[in-house]
């Protein structure tokens, strides 16, 4: 016997509570546990459990004993976590029944001969035989209707009888060998059906599987009433249908009142009945002729036995058939007789159905006093006070009919008309369907709504039915095709704005407003002062509707027959337009030549500053001619290229190109950090144009800025322009930019107000991530740089902010879109990884606090003095281990002056730039690894890490290996965002593949070292490109050893090996060289 695998502490771990558990087992001991039974087949459990009432347990059981699914009907089971008292019970009972702790043996319901012999039937290589399916289908005799049954036989040259159908089609299923008899096994790996076999077999495979699913979600509800009964499967009508339709090519036996037929076919075709009409005194008698016996399959007479075939009548037949063979056929009569009252509305309105039902022959005596004309209807339509009217006529020949007005006498001479009753209903319906009312002799409809739709979607399909006629007041109620619209957008030069007009023809400019507004409301139509309608569902006129509430134009404006707008809306506009297919839009070629140079700026003929031709890259070349294109046109833009990409130079490209076409300078606020990086890029870039350094002692600034028309480019910082704003305000610049302009990204902050306060032509911002948290950051930025474009800021909150943010307003998101996106230039690495070397190396030039500072300069000049002394007494060569112990010192100051002065509160300027460093990268979605000589200096970076909360390792020389090994796996896995790194401890035998970005903290003296470190995420695995930053303090020690390895990087990759230092390759001149500011 099979064994569960049932334990008591799988059972305690599945309870809600000790005491549900306590409770279980004294019913099991109490006995309550009844009907306990174990599918070894199914691995499922059942057990009724007697208490207030009695309750069914199901257990399922997976494959290796263990408990799997579990349900009991009890309301606790429901109600509570866990599992109940009875499921306990019934688990205790069988623990008992069928032991525990054994796994499943060679009983198990799948075996490895199983999977083996699946397998090998998906992979046969032997042509499969097939075989032979023939379908019986039976009428038998139920207690309220007639049923049908269908048999199967199956096999090659001689059919055996599938005598457990049932059982046949699950094995089928499984794809199991079924044995016939001595001659004949069935075998999925050998055998197969036809095309219209196989259909059969789905059929009914689909139906065991509604059975199956059935039982699982019920499995003993009386409602689960087998369609499988021996060798009988019940199919409902629904599902001979089905069956029926794949028989159509497949000959089958049908049994019938004790007859069996074989080779019954489909016949897809009317069945062949005749009716007679005759006179009968002063009434009529319809008598009905078929031929052999007639019997509906279904209920609906979608198929009829009939002289040894199945028909399939048309639908039309079938309609018109059914009410004669109810009273005819099935109440076995053998006419009907009609009085002579009904005789005219029989031959008006029931005849020409009949004539649908069969082939009609009538008594020629009678047929000499029918008549028939073709219909002409006419409908005439007028305007009542509230709504509208009609009036229907049916025309045939001479004698015209309303069909709202009961007439007794419909005859001619005497003859009744024979009435095109099908067309009539189906005219009369179309005013249904409008839901027009009958009152006395007046036919009508009131409601607005309903006249609208009647005007727009019945009129124009009962025109193809009838001829139709209106008032005068009438036809001023018509449809206005809102596609109607035209319009034309210009660029007016003289003025420097958009002109843009439009019309919907035969609607007047003041009622443009109200319509619109109706679309706002989303009303299906807009009813105009003359009665008329206009449709709100096209996508035109929605589309319209959209640009106008976008471009935020008022009902004023809209009498206007043209409307100014900001030239910055132009490619918005032209983007709506497109997009909405409005084609009826001339647009002047000034306009199209602006919307093409901002879209395509690589295709504008700006020439490249001569130094920077070779210097910039494809990229870069297409965003120096973007900045130029906007300041063309007067516009601004954010360059939000990923960091790395070169925007700095991509900025001071565009202001080299515009020196010779300004006066004025132009002006750069940057963070404090990279205020002298600017400088610096200045002077390697573009050194012909003048940068200025605003900063010092607010003496020393006034007079910069007095001295402004001097210099090409002024930068300063955002604390710095905070405090002297007023100086600034009286200023013009040609061009103003921020660099990381999330600095103003809360629109209330100083720094926001203060920058917006600065009178330049244009202005640009430079940022990686001009969204952090809010969409507020993003408006902030544009109010700096085109005032207004996004509206106020309230404004902006409610239109986009809050349906995006809060509502997840896919359409305000793309509203958004389209109104920012051509002025917003970003590029991600991997965007134009086609034109970025593998490895981009750059510097960052810090400046050293104002605290640091003094004590650089006092150690300086202590060390330049002892150094002096040292090799004056004891020679060069033996004074290079106080001159390293020096020079080190230097850079500790340079790094961080707390690395060995205690209580240290005068903040590093280094520092300051690294942590806006490493917050920018982060934003941009990088991972870093942080390297430094000093470990002391990782320490202080990891507080700030923490302090920040963001995630990292930190690896140095106390680092156990197997730990080390760790933190490299889980971060080349995803984890952490900062990997610090001691340059010693971790500069080789280290793959970090999982960064995209390497800071090195402080220059090392041999710069192969770094390389090699950098190498700890530039190997093979990655898939990244790797950007380098070397962090350098300016006019320090650190500027000097980047110079001196530069000079002798050659040298040095050529002689030095790593371990070497630099320093013992140096001559006394170049040693105290490094002691000179």
């Amino acid at each position: 016997m099979y064994r569960l695998n049932i334990v008591d502490e799988e059972i305690l771990q599945n309870v809600s509570n000790f005491s549900v558990y306590a409770r279980g087992v004294n019913y099991y001991q109490r006995g309550m546990v009844k009907n306990l039974y174990f599918d070894e087949e199914e691995m499922v459990l059942q057990a009724d459990v007697l208490g207030n009432e009695e309750y069914r347990v199901t257990i399922e059981f997976l494959y290796d004993g263990s408990l799997g699914e579990c349900h009991c009907d009890c309301p606790a089971f429901d109600e509570y976590q866990g599992i109940c008292k009875h499921i306990v019970a019934v688990l205790k009972a069988a623990q008992n029944s069928f032991g525990k702790g054994k796994k499943i043996d060679e009983k198990s319901n799948i075996s490895n001969k199983e999977i083996f012999d699946f397998f090998e039937s998906i992979h046969a290589s032997l042509p499969l035989r097939e075989i032979k399916l023939e379908v019986i289908l039976e009428i038998g005799h139920g207690f309220k209707r007639n049923f049908i049954s269908m048999e199967l036989r199956i096999g090659e040259d001689r059919l055996y009888v599938v005598k457990n159908i049932k059982d046949f089609i699950e094995r089928i299923y499984r794809r199991k060998v079924i044995t016939f008899g001595k001659n004949f096994t069935f075998n999925p790996r050998e055998h197969c059906f036809s095309e219209a076999d196989n259909a059969i077999i789905k059929l009914a495979i689909e139906l065991y599987e509604n059975e199956q699913a059935a039982i699982a979600i019920n499995p003993y509800s009386y409602n689960n009433v087998s369609s499988f009964k021996g060798k009988k499967l019940y199919i409902s009508d629904a599902i001979l249908m089905r069956l029926f339709d794949i028989l159509k090519t497949k000959p089958f036996t049908f049994r019938f009142a004790d007859r069996e037929m074989k080779s019954v076919k489909i016949i897809e075709d009317d069945i062949p009945v005749k009716f007679r009409l005759n006179a009968k005194g002063d009434n009529l008698a319809l008598e009905m002729d078929i031929k052999g016996l007639l019997y509906p399959l279904t209920r609906g007479g979608e198929y009829f036995f009939h002289e040894g075939n199945i028909y399939k009548p048309s639908e039309k037949q079938r309609q018109s058939f059914i009410p004669f063979f109810k009273y005819m056929i099935v109440k076995q009569k053998e006419e009907l007789i009609f009085s002579s009252n009904e005789k005219e509305r029989f031959i008006s309105e029931v005849l020409p159905y009949l004539r649908n039902a069969g082939e009609v022959s009538i008594d020629p005596k009678l047929e000499k006093n029918f008549y028939q004309q073709e219909l002409l209807s006419k409908v005439y339509f007028d305007k009542l006070d509230k709504g509208i009217s009609a009036r229907v006529e049916f025309c045939y020949g001479e004698d015209t009919i309303d069909p709202f007005i009961l007439r007794k006498d419909i005859s001619s001479n005497g003859r009744i008309l024979i009435r095109d009753v099908e067309k009539e209903r189906t005219i009369i319906g179309l005013l249904e369907k409008a839901e027009f009312k009958i009152m006395k002799d007046k036919v009508y409809l009131e409601e607005e709504e309903k006249i609208f739709y009647f005007l727009k979607d019945i009129l124009p399909e009962l025109q193809q039915l009838s001829e139709v006629y209106y008032s005068d007041a009438f036809k001023r109620m018509t449809i206005k095709d809102p596609r109607s619209f035209s319009g034309r957008v210009r660029l007016n030069e003289k003025w420097d704005l958009l002109e843009f007009s439009f019309s919907f023809e035969g609607v007047d400019r003041d009622e443009l407003e109200d319509l619109f507004n109706s679309i706002k409301e989303k009303k299906k139509y807009h009813r105009l002062k003359d009665g008329s309608f206009v449709p709100l569902e096209s996508s035109e006129i929605i589309e319209i509707s959209e640009l106008i509430e976008h471009l935020h134009i008022s009902g004023s404006e809209l009498r206007n027959e043209t409307l100014e707008l900001s030239k910055y809306r132009a490619l918005y506009l032209d983007k709506k337009l497109r997009e909405a297919n409005l084609t009826n839009v001339e647009r002047n070629m000034p306009f199209k030549q602006m919307v093409q140079n901002i879209l395509e700026p690589k295709d504008m003929d700006f020439q490249i500053p001569r130094d920077l031709e070779g210097v910039l890259r494809d990229y870069q070349k297409v965003g120096y001619r973007w900045l130029k294109t906007l300041a063309v046109y007067g516009m601004g833009g954010i360059l939000a290229d990923d960091m790395g990409l070169g925007k700095t130079l991509e900025a001071l490209a565009f202001m080299a190109s515009e020196k010779n076409q300004n006066h004025k300078p132009v002006l750069v606020v940057a963070p404090t950090s990279l205020i002298y990086n600017w400088k610096a890029e200045g002077e390697k870039f573009v050194p012909y144009m003048r940068v200025t350094v605003v900063t010092g002692s607010p003496k020393d600034r006034l007079k910069l800025l007095k001295d402004a028309d001097s210099a090409d480019i002024i930068v300063t910082s955002y604390p710095l322009i905070r405090r002297d704003i007023d100086l600034y305000r009286d200023m013009e610049f040609s061009y103003c930019f921020l660099d990381e302009a999330q600095h103003i990204k809360n629109p209330d902050s100083i720094n926001a107000k203060s920058v917006k306060s600065i009178k330049a032509k244009v202005f640009f911002a430079l940022t990686g991530t001009p969204i952090e948290n809010s969409l507020t950051e993003l408006w902030s930025i544009f109010d700096f740089i085109m005032p207004g474009y996004l509206l106020s800021h309230n404004k902006f909150v409610n239109k986009y902010e809050k349906p995006i943010v809060r509502e997840k307003d896919e359409k305000a998101l793309k509203e958004l879109n389209k109104q920012i996106s051509p002025f917003i230039l970003r590029r991600m690495k991997k965007d134009v990884l086609k034109e970025l070397p593998e490895k981009i190396e750059s510097n960052m030039i810090s400046e050293l606090t104002e605290e640091q500072k003094k004590i650089y300069l006092a150690y300086l000049q202590q060390a330049r003095g002892e150094i002096s002394k040292e090799i004056d007494s004891v020679g060069f060569e033996k004074s290079q281990i106080k001159i390293l112990a020096a020079l080190t010192r230097l850079r500790q100051i340079c790094c961080h002056p707390g690395l060995f002065i205690d209580g240290y509160r005068g903040g590093s300027g280094k520092l300051e730039m690294l942590e806006e460093l490493i917050g920018t990268a982060l934003e941009s979605g990088h991972r870093i690894l942080l390297f430094s000589q000093f470990a002391s200096m990782l320490h202080i970076i990891k507080s700030y890490l923490e302090k920040e909360k963001i995630d990292h390792f930190h690896l140095d020389g106390t680092t156990k290996p197997e730990l080390r090994e760790r933190m490299v796996q889980s971060f080349n896995k995803g984890q952490g965002k900062v990997f610090l790194i001691s340059l010693k401890a971790g500069g080789t035998g280290l793959n970090l593949t999982g960064a995209d970005m390497v800071i090195h903290y402080d220059p090392w003296w041999n710069p192969a070292v770094e390389d090699q470190a950098t190498d700890r995420a530039y190997r093979i695995g990655q898939k990244n490109v790797v950007q380098v930053i070397k962090l350098i303090t300016r006019g320090t020690i650190e500027e000097k050893v980047y110079e001196l390895q530069q000079k002798k990087k050659e040298m040095i990759e050529a002689v030095i090996q790593p371990g070497e230092t630099m320093i013992t390759k140096m001559n006394q001149q170049e040693i105290m060289d490094l002691f000179t500011l």
